[in-house]
Order: C-alpha cells, then sequence, then structure tokens
C-alpha cells in the first residue's frame, strides 16, 4: 500500500522585496511608495523534497541559505511564491527564541500560553506542567517575567513546552546553540527519544556531528538551490569540503595587515585590559593575559576545518602585566554535545617555562602533527596559569573547530590499528 510521505516539497520557491531605503514614518510611505527602489531576493529557488514518517532531516548551509525560510514555509509562517508545501499531523516548532512569549508575563503563564498556541486545552497544559517545568530546570525563576530570563532560559522553556505537545511533525532551527552543553545534552536525547518513537523531525544546525550521529538524510541549500541532498555522512563531507575551500580562498584573498595596524591593536588590547568587564567564559587574575588564540594550519594558515589526520596548530599569544614565576600552558577539546575528547598542559607534559618579567610578550604553539578526532564540531578551551593552579586567564570553550573524515570510524577518536587475520 503506498504511504505518502509526512512532508512534501515540491518545486517551491520564495522570494521577497529588499528595498534600498525603508521609510521613517507612514507619511513618507504614502508619499515616496513609488519612488522606492528594491531588488528581488530569491532565498529558495525549486526546492524539493521529501520527508517519510519517523525520518529525521537536516537542513545544512551557510547563514543565508534558505534553511529558516523552508522551516517558516513548513509550519505556514510564510507561504511560497511557487510551488506547494504540505505537511501531515500535528506541528511543532522551535524557529525563534522566545517566539510567542510576552516578556511582561511570568513563565508559567507563557506555558500556558504558548502551548495553546500548539493547540492543547488547558486540562491538557496542566496535566504537562509540573514535567515541562522539570525538563527546564526552572523551578526557581517559572513565577518571575521571562523579560528577566537569559537566553539560555529562553531556550530551556521554548523547548520544554514544544516537546511536550507530542507532535507528530517537529521543526528546530539552531535554538539548541543557546545554553549550557549539559541542557544541550539533555535536549539531544529527548530528540533522540522523539525519533525512536516514530517522530518526523526536521533540524537546522550548524553542528555537523549532531547531523551525522542523529540524521538519517542531509539537505545542502547553497544559496536557495538545493546542492545535495542523501545520507547524512555523505552530504555532510560534500559540504565541509566546499566550506573548507571557500576559507582557504578567504584568506588567501586577504591583505596582510601592515605592522602599524598591528601596534595600534596591540594598543588597543593593552588598553582594554585594565577594563573589568563581565565574560562567562573567562576567568582568572589577568596576571598574564591571552590576547589572541588563533587555530590554523602548521603554515599558519587559520582554518575553520581540518580533515582527519591533518596537521593543526593553535597560537597562544599572550601578555604578562606582572613577573611571573613558572607559568603553565594548557588546552582542552570538548564536543559539542559535550564529551571531552582531551586535554593537556606544559606541566603535563614535562615542559618547565622560564619565568616572565613584567610586559613580556609571547606565543604558545600546540602542535598536532595527525589529528585523529572523527567528524564533528568541537569546542577549544585555552588557559594560563601557575603550577599549584592559580588561574591567570582561562578561556572556557570560546573557540570552535570542525573535523571531517573520510572514513567510516564510529566514536571520539580514530586509533591507529591494523587488521591480523589467521
Amino acid at each position: 500500500m503506498f504511504v505518502m510521505p509526512q512532508i512534501i516539497v515540491e518545486n517551491v520557491s520564495k522570494r521577497f522585496r529588499l528595498y534600498q531605503e525603508r521609510n521613517m514614518t507612514l507619511k513618507d510611505f504614502f508619499v515616496h511608495r513609488k519612488g522606492h527602489r528594491w531588488e528581488e531576493f530569491w532565498a529558495l529557488k525549486d526546492v524539493n523534497l521529501e520527508v517519510e514518517r519517523g525520518e529525521m532531516v537536516a537542513l545544512l548551509g551557510r547563514n543565508g541559505s534558505g534553511k529558516s525560510t523552508l522551516l517558516k514555509l513548513l509550519t505556514r509562517i510564510l507561504y511560497p511564491d511557487f510551488g506547494v508545501t504540505q505537511v501531515k499531523g500535528r506541528v511543532s516548532s522551535l524557529l525563534e527564541l522566545g517566539a510567542g512569549f510576552h516578556p511582561e508575563f511570568t513563565g508559567r503563564e507563557n506555558i500556558f500560553m504558548n502551548a495553546s498556541i500548539f493547540g492543547l486545552t488547558r486540562s491538557e497544559i496542566e496535566e504537562r506542567y509540573d514535567e515541562i517545568v522539570k525538563f527546564s530546570e526552572l523551578e526557581d525563576f517559572i513565577n518571575y517575567p521571562v523579560r528577566s530570563y537569559s537566553s539560555g532560559m529562553y531556550m530551556r522553556l521554548a523547548f520544554s513546552v514544544a516537546i511536550s505537545v507530542e507532535p507528530d511533525v517537529l521543526l528546530i532551527d539552531e535554538i539548541l546553540a543557546v545554553g549550557d552543553a549539559g541542557f544541550q545534552a539533555k535536549c539531544l536525547e529527548r530528540i533522540r527519544s522523539l525519533k525512536r518513537s516514530g517522530k518526523t523531525i526536521v533540524l537546522v544546525t550548524h553542528d555537523t556531528s549532531v547531523v551525522e550521529r542523529m540524521c538519517d538524510r542531509a539537505l545542502w541549500l547553497n544559496k536557495g538551490r538545493v546542492e545535495a541532498l542523501g545520507i547524512s555522512r555523505e552530504v555532510v563531507s560534500e559540504y565541509l569540503n566546499f566550506v573548507a575551500d571557500e576559507e582557504g580562498n578567504r584568506h588567501n584573498e586577504e591583505n596582510v595587515k601592515s605592522s602599524t595596524e598591528k601596534e595600534e591593536l596591540n594598543q588597543t588590547v593593552e588598553a582594554q585590559m585594565d577594563e573589568k568587564r563581565p565574560e562567562e567564559q573567562r576567568k582568572g587574575n589577568r596576571a598574564v593575559e591571552i590576547t589572541k588564540v588563533t587555530i590554523a594550519s602548521p603554515e599558519g594558515r587559520e582554518q575553520a576545518s581540518f580533515r582527519t589526520g591533518a596537521a593543526l596548530m593553535i597560537e597562544i599569544h599572550y601578555l604578562a602585566y606582572v613577573e611571573t614565576e613558572d607559568p603553565v600552558f594548557g588546552i582542552g577539546i570538548v564536543r559539542s554535545d559535550g564529551v571531552h575528547c582531551y586535554g593537556v598542559n606544559t606541566d603535563i607534559d614535562s615542559m618547565r617555562l622560564p619565568d616572565l618579567q613584567a610586559g613580556q610578550r609571547g606565543i604558545v604553539r600546540f602542535i598536532v602533527e595527525k589529528l585523529h578526532l572523527l567528524n564533528g564540531t568541537y569546542r577549544l578551551s585555552v588557559a594560563c596559569h601557575s603550577r599549584d593552579g592559580l588561574p591567570y586567564d582561562y578561556h572556557t570553550e570560546m573557540y570552535t573547530f570542525n573535523v571531517d573524515s573520510i572514513t567510516r570510524d564510529v566514536g571520539v577518536g580514530r586509533l591507529e590499528h591494523r587488521w591480523v587475520i589467521e
């Protein structure tokens, strides 16, 4: 018996008008409406996609490629100029952070309001209320107005409400990039649970490791057109190769800054060192300041993507403000789902660094001859501290890079190995 796909996107195109000027007043709109110049922008062009019931499909592409526009067409927020979209069953979506929330209402009030938008009755919401609050981990803040919430708290509440609907189709647009690693892992596990129960999921994400581990297929959009559609690992590999080539071309075309510009930049950095600014991902007394971190090839070319087995270099630029004895520099690598992959420092490797003088600048390079990490997005931490652990400057998961593997190994890293059969 023939079964219709749960999601059908057939020859869909969507265009927008981009005005070169904007009306400041209502009068401007009516007086100058004929004189305004605009350009036609095709966000999507001739896109085709069918998603079967219980399938999980990722949408990949650079910013502005049309991924979010496609999700909005599936939720009927937007309608195509050409083509047809069909979605069967109850749809729950997470398209914009806190969409549907009223900032003056409390978290509790927004749960009832937002869940009712998804189609739940008041009695259904009351039955699921405790579970929603527990999953969001916002028990202590649920009676406060959501305008006082951080972006991570917004995401927790929005995600908790969306999954409580028990949808047939779940649409998620990069919202999981917000929040701490622990809650991200919790959300991903809930998505796996929904997938195991036969729900259909379309996910927009830049995290290619999630795509490979969780998605059946991937659709790569490039400037509104379908570049590739197929098995997630194969599409991710094509996409990362494309991104790596683009990044390489961009760096080759950039002009090297003059020594004067570099000195001006250094002076600006030094002036900012004395400012006390809240930074969630940094801590330390800044006796030694990490002024710059680059992830690059051994030749010094900055890169965002690396092949498994390729060489990688991390440069840590520093500036000492006081005389410092026995400084220790270290790095840590965490996969985007919170898995700690590797950590080491100069003390662990029995490297004794010379004392630093006040005002001394320098660079510490961490070079990996062969990067054996497998496909995924990774977050890099760098640190400088004393030998007894006093933190000078910690940059916690402030830098990211991607790894693309042409092998089919699974896990975190590739072990050097061989097979012997007798």
